[in-house]
């Protein structure tokens, strides 16, 4: 099979299937062997692994994945897409594609079948719209995984590693920390993209962290809170607290907590780190007790 990174390729696949970009699933396929390449290394995918690809488009990194892993199963949303990669992948036999909405998928099912309940690592280049939901819902689902080798918007990538005081810093940033060590193992420029997309784009590796780095009684309470933190970036973070409304405590026992802390009744969410979050979490969950 013709590989689809070197770009006549995939223009010929496109044309012989006459192919339309649906703009809904932001569909950008990447035509760069070396960024293929790039994320394979990234993504360590040896003969041992089973890799979860989430939207593999035409097939043009399953390819890589499938001459470098044990077992591939790939999920794309798109059924126009699901013939041509029957024809992009008909040379491998250690490839499963799924045509379903990676939300709904039970992952822990596939990481039992495929894998005998055993982390798996995730690669994919994912569509810029729906990246969040995706990332949280493979932490929080609490699948077996090794990490998550991903392929997401520039600005997106900054947001997951960045710390307290910066503009990018947000729930998204802290989320991925609690769970996992985020690295941004390359930029790639929207040339890279067929059809090029209008912002740069970055891979990102998130290793899947055995614990936490900070202790949390109750995991759910802590993100909501962190969740209310960020909700209006402008208003300090008793107000924040407040207006989310479900969180079971009053204002008195934000201030109380807050100056336990050491930290200012007019502190801002973005200004705690994550230990920070955690404490005043775990605080706050033994008041609304």
């Amino acid at each position: 099979m013709a590989t689809l990174g070197i770009p006549a390729n995939t223009i010929a696949v496109l044309q012989k299937y006459n192919f339309n970009f649906q703009k809904k699933f932001g569909q950008n396929f990447l035509i760069d062997t070396h960024v293929l390449d790039k994320i394979i290394a990234s993504a360590e995918v040896g003969k041992d692994d089973c890799v979860l690809e989430i939207g593999p488009g035409i097939g043009t990194m399953t390819q890589y994945l499938a001459e470098n892993a044990r077992e591939v199963v790939a999920v794309e949303i798109d059924k126009a897409l699901i013939p041509i990669l029957e024809d992009t992948l008909s040379e491998y036999d250690n490839v499963t594609v799924i045509n379903e909405d990676i939300l709904k998928v039970d992952i822990n099912k596939i990481v039992e079948e495929k894998n005998n309940g055993q982390p798996i690592k995730v690669v994919a280049n994912l569509p810029y719209y729906i990246t969040t939901p995706i990332i949280m819902g493979l932490f929080e689902s609490h699948v077996p995984l090794k990490s998550i080798t991903i392929m997401v918007q520039k600005e997106v990538a900054d947001r997951m590693q960045v710390g307290p005081g910066t503009k990018d810093y947000g729930a998204l940033s802290l989320a991925v920390q609690y769970y996992a060590k985020p690295e941004i193992v390359a930029n790639v420029p929207p040339n890279c993209f067929m059809p090029r997309p209008n912002v740069g784009s970055a891979v990102i590796r998130l290793t899947r962290y055995e614990k936490p780095p900070v202790e949390v009684e109750d995991e759910k309470y802590m993100f909501s809170i962190i969740r209310a933190s960020f909700n209006q970036r402008r208003k300090t973070l008793i107000n924040g607290l407040l207006n989310a409304g479900n969180l079971g405590i009053t204002k008195e026992d934000i201030l109380e907590v807050l100056e336990e802390m050491g930290l200012s009744a007019t502190v801002r969410g973005e200004a705690l780190t994550l230990e920070q979050f955690a404490d005043l979490s775990n605080k706050l969950n033994q008041k609304k007790k």
